[in-house]
């Protein structure tokens, strides 16, 4: 006898339901009211895409693989960080799945968003590096007291590394919880010759 509501600021941008539609939804909250629970429903949270990768991949539902991070941009973009415990299967292609079978599926839920999967790593510059694909980096310089760090990239891969709007290395941040900067190699070289 529950009620659940789905703001629109929860669902996918462009995205319209009518009378009867079947909905799928990640319950973020429910709260106990008057006229009886209230069930907060969200498509747009990043654990919505992490059921549904459960859902998909049956090493995740077993907890052979783990599902890390997640950082989307709802309707658009999202980048997913996952871990095997075992070392005979890749996370990734296990995600992934036969053709692409696996995450086509998450992708059609998504409304088309792209999704990138990402190999989880203990070492923060390599999960940073692989946050960043498809770019490739060069070169980072940590700063663990600020959570700061450096990417250096070639010339040519500075618009990929950075992405439309910022958007590539804003998820990359957001996946990693530490702030991102991209710099080209000139501009890393000419910085470290005004400190030296």
């Amino acid at each position: 006898k529950g009620e659940g509501l789905l703001r629109r600021d929860e669902s996918l941008p462009r995205e319209t339901f009518k009378t009867g539609d079947r909905v799928r939804a990640y319950i973020y909250d429910v709260r106990q009211e008057q006229r009886g629970p209230q069930i907060f429903l969200s498509r747009s949270h990043p654990q919505f895409m992490a059921k549904l990768f459960t859902q998909e991949v049956p090493e995740i539902y077993d907890g052979v693989i783990e599902i890390k991070a997640v950082a989307r941009d709802p309707g658009s973009r999202a980048k997913i960080a996952v871990v095997s415990r075992d070392g005979s299967i890749d996370p990734v292609g296990a995600c992934v799945g036969m053709r692409g079978s696996r995450v086509q599926a998450v992708v059609g839920e998504l409304q088309g968003e792209k999704i990138d999967i990402i190999p989880w790593s203990s070492d923060i510059a390599t999960f940073i590096v692989n946050a960043l694909q498809p770019a490739a980096v060069a070169k980072v310089v940590l700063d663990e007291d600020k959570k700061r760090m450096d990417c250096v990239v070639p010339e040519e891969q500075l618009s990929l590394a950075i992405g439309r709007r910022g958007q590539n290395v804003r998820l990359a941040s957001m996946l990693c919880g530490w702030d991102i900067d991209i710099m080209t190699e000139a501009e890393e070289s000419t910085r470290r010759a005004e400190e030296t």
